[in-house]
């Protein structure tokens, strides 16, 4: 009887160290990523597509990084991995004033993309594998509102810091926010101590890998297609909301993520109860909503209280759809296939954002920003309509198979 109370434990001594892990390097790269594009202009001189590139150029490194980084994991220790991926992300973060051109600075964020890369892939497989099965949608909803706040308020940080002390002082910010982890997961003893094996929190051991390759999971595709669109929308905010707020002579443009975390943080372990009851269409349909209302109040903000209004929205459906997103590629997978799974999602938020950069980037150099905005929320019409239109082809598939 006390095994089957301790089963389904959540709030675990490895799980808070990590998650309080990700928070800070997530954090660290969303404190500097809202800040760079107003920093090349100033600093180098160059237009929308160089900025949009910084942002990309990251991104796509990352992904790399994952792919080789899942390969590593079967071979090389994972603590040898993840201090290692954060040791050169703080090294590459205290570096980058020393950027003296476009093109060093680029080589540096490829550099970065390395260490996010392999930190970030390490980091959620380990959670995803202390989390009880049950609990999966509301374990991922709250480690994943680690993600969400850094990615809500260390835009605000970024921008505000830089504004009142400027670039050098947001990096050694930065740097030292990354360094914070070590201690944590060291004295916590976070990491599991083999690579195939992780102590649940009833205190068995139980195998979680193997040297061979999970096959492929198909069911992780959908999903992951749908976590693209809607980091597309994400990459328009965190390359270009600064530059809109001062075309739009909003001072205070860094509030948006500040009401955006408000709301993520109400709604995140309410949306991962929800999908554990009700599954993902309960929870995604009227998120999409939300942000396609958000996107559409912002390309007509003028005001601040215009401005705040897109920020709760955003939030609200954001918070929702990405934990869900994840819990669903989790859930659809084997115990093996969780760092397939995870590296899936993160590279197609990565993807997305690069993607987002680079299209919305495109867009705004032809148009402005009110208008990119519009075209970013045309993309969660796209991904509504795709939704609902594969939910009604699997349910009539399912009526034909019971009639």
């Amino acid at each position: 009887m006390p095994q089957q109370d301790q089963q389904p434990r959540l709030w675990t001594k490895s799980f808070l160290a990590l998650t309080i892990s990700s928070l800070l390097l997530f954090l660290n790269l969303q404190m500097l990523l809202a800040s760079f594009p107003a920093y090349v202009k100033d600093e180098f001189h160059v237009g929308d597509m160089m900025v949009s590139l910084v942002t990309s150029i990251f991104a796509i490194t990352a992904i790399a990084t994952r792919f080789l980084t899942a390969m590593l994991m079967r071979k090389v220790h994972r603590n040898v991995l993840l201090y290692i991926g954060l040791g050169i992300a703080a090294f590459i973060t205290c570096i980058y004033v020393l950027a003296d051109s476009i093109g060093s600075l680029l080589l540096m964020r490829v550099g970065y993309g390395v260490g996010f890369g392999m930190a970030s892939t390490i980091v959620p497989t380990l959670v995803s594998q202390i989390i009880p099965s049950r609990r999966m949608g509301e374990g991922i909803g709250y480690f994943g509102l680690s993600t969400s706040l850094a990615m809500s308020i260390g835009p605000m940080i970024g921008l505000n810091v830089m504004k009142a002390s400027g670039f050098g002082m947001l990096a050694t910010i930065g740097t030292v926010t990354l360094l914070l982890s070590f201690p944590i997961l060291l004295l916590s003893r976070a990491i599991p101590p083999s690579p195939q094996k992780l102590r649940s929190s009833n205190g068995e051991v139980s195998n979680t890998g193997s040297p061979s390759k999970p096959p492929f999971n198909k069911k992780l595709l959908f999903p992951a297609f749908l976590n693209v669109l809607l980091a597309v929308t994400y990459g328009g905010l965190l390359s270009f909301i600064a530059l809109f707020g001062e075309s739009m002579h909003l001072e205070q443009v860094g509030l948006f993520f500040l009401f955006n975390a408000i709301t993520i943080i109400v709604i995140r372990p309410i949306s991962g109860k929800l999908f554990d009851r009700r599954g993902p269409a309960a929870v995604l349909i009227p998120a999409v909503l939300c942000v396609i209302a958000s996107l559409t109040v912002l390309s007509f903000a003028t005001t601040m209280p215009m401005l705040i209004v897109s920020a709760l929205l955003y939030g609200l459906g954001f918070g929702a759809i990405q934990p869900t997103l994840q819990a669903w590629m989790l859930r659809s997978s084997t115990q093996a296939q969780y760092g397939m799974a995870n590296s899936m999602f993160y590279n197609s938020t990565d993807l997305g954002v690069a993607a987002g950069a680079f299209i919305l980037g495109a867009i705004s150099a032809v148009s402005d920003y009110a208008v990119m905005y519009r075209y970013a929320a045309g993309f969660m019409v796209l991904f509504l309509v795709v939704f609902v239109a594969v939910q009604m082809q699997s349910r009539a598939m399912r009526e034909t198979v019971v009639s």
